[in-house]
């Protein structure tokens, strides 16, 4: 039987984040699942493929970023869906287990798959209304690529995580390893984030093969799962919780086509002199050269979102320092994990212009630390990896506070003892020196490369 099925993968790599377009060509019916929260692109594609978006479908309230369901539903009038467990804050469609939305011949099916969150919903895809064999399932975060989704994310829902954890292999054992093996498999993240610890590069598979490859899959005592999932989770950023309650609420939709204001020179000072948080975005080699005083460096070449969430608070108002043509991307990531507060920003070549608000960084090789630390008895270092890392090694003198405890956890810090900070390869620990410095350390450097770095030198 020919297919009349469209179905498309947008995966976003700084926030390994999977999304999906998944339409009907016989009548023009598509559904989004999962969005991102700057939209073109699907209302791109969809008219490039002559179908209407009729409806959003969630896997679950997300806590790694802010959806666009409303964006989409502003944009389309499309319905937003969720699982029968969800208390959206706004109109929204609620789905019972095994209900079926009905595109045409493509067919969705509705798997209530409680465990990761109270309300998280898998979305089988049948590519015929007939089919035997399903095309897919669309597992949000309770399935990944070889592994399952954490249950101790968000114990402030009213669960527990063995509580959720006990939900998550019920659904698990009686929801998705019912489909046959033929059954692709698209989760919600891949590589990289901290909704798992064991997450693939893979974005796809099936789940045969996770029947036979996912270390969790392989639990048959739900204790045992419970145990074993739950063991070695990495530090969840900040950010997260703000982001599961923001996505259960109305709230303003994202412009992602207005750039930020830019400010002069004098505006940009009274801003930071004001209590503003400045984020320069530059690569850490050109911070390093110069930058303004007082700014926190969190790089657009890495996962940039994600760390800004882990330093600063959302309720601060941001000013971002960018090279040219570089403002409205630095916004926009901002705005995927609901960081709305951008009130302008500065191009970076106009620094020049205020030399006497320009500061250097110190970075150090590996090397250069080693002599450092034998020349300072009571040097101060600072390992900002996660405490997994941490745990697998470290060297011996450091204090283990990762960046994203860092603004937390200030007062274990010595303002004004020598510090060196190092991280696994050099971007977490700029982010981490740059708002030592902005916090008052006067004596502040860190490793080029890093922890493995420093390993080699000795």
């Amino acid at each position: 039987m020919d297919t009349m099925m469209i179905f498309e993968q947008f995966y976003l790599e700084c926030l390994s984040h999977a999304s999906y377009l998944v339409g009907d060509t016989t009548t023009g019916t598509a559904v989004v699942v999962d969005p991102q929260r700057d939209i073109q692109q699907y209302l791109d594609r969809a008219q490039e493929l002559g179908l209407t978006i009729a409806y959003v479908l969630e896997t679950h309230f997300h806590a790694d970023f802010l959806s666009g369901h409303l964006e989409l539903a502003k944009a389309t009038g499309a319905t937003i869906c969720y699982g029968a467990a969800a208390r959206p804050q706004f109109p929204a469609r609620l789905l019972e287990d095994n209900e079926r939305l009905v595109l045409g011949d493509v067919v969705i099916e509705t798997r209530l798959t409680p465990g990761h969150t109270p309300e998280s919903t898998s979305y089988v895809v049948y590519e015929h209304a007939a089919d035997a064999v399903p095309y897919g399932v669309l597992t949000g975060d309770t399935l990944f690529i070889g592994d399952v989704g954490r249950p101790d994310l968000l114990v402030s829902v009213g669960m527990t995580a063995d509580e959720l954890g006990h939900l998550l292999f019920a659904s698990i054992q009686h929801k998705l390893l019912t489909l046959p093996d033929p059954t692709r498999v698209y989760p919600a993240h891949g590589a990289g984030s901290a909704c798992g610890k064991n997450l693939s590069t893979e974005t796809m598979s099936t789940m045969g093969e996770q029947r036979r490859n996912n270390y969790a899959l392989q639990y048959t005592d739900a204790n045992a799962f419970v145990a074993a999932v739950t063991e070695g989770q990495p530090e969840a950023p900040g950010y997260f919780i703000y982001d599961a309650v923001l996505n259960q609420k109305d709230r303003d939709t994202l412009d992602e086509h207005q750039e930020p204001v830019e400010l002069s020179v004098t505006q940009l000072i009274d801003k930071r002199d004001a209590g503003v948080q400045i984020i320069d975005t530059r690569e850490s080699q050109y911070f390093t050269a110069g930058h303004l005083n007082g700014s926190v460096n969190v790089g657009l070449a890495g996962r940039y979102a994600e760390y800004a969430g882990s330093v600063i608070n959302p309720d601060e108002d941001i000013v971002i320092i960018t090279d040219a043509g570089l403002a409205l991307e630095a916004k926009v990531r901002l705005a995927r994990i609901g960081y709305d507060r951008v009130v302008g920003h500065f191009l970076a070549d106009n620094l020049a212009d205020v030399p006497s608000e320009v500061g250097r960084a110190s970075r150090l090789t590996a090397s250069e630390f080693l002599d450092r630390q034998s020349s300072i008895p009571h040097l101060q270092i600072i390992d900002v990896r996660g405490d997994g890392e941490f745990a697998i090694n470290h060297l011996p003198q450091a204090i283990n506070i990762p960046v994203s405890q860092l603004r937390k956890r200030l007062s274990e810090v010595s303002a004004k003892t020598p510090t060196v900070v190092y991280c696994a390869g050099g971007y977490r620990s700029s982010i981490a020196a740059s708002v030592l410095r902005a916090n008052g350390c006067t004596d502040v450097s860190d490793v080029l490369g890093g922890f493995e770095a420093i390993l080699l030198a000795q």
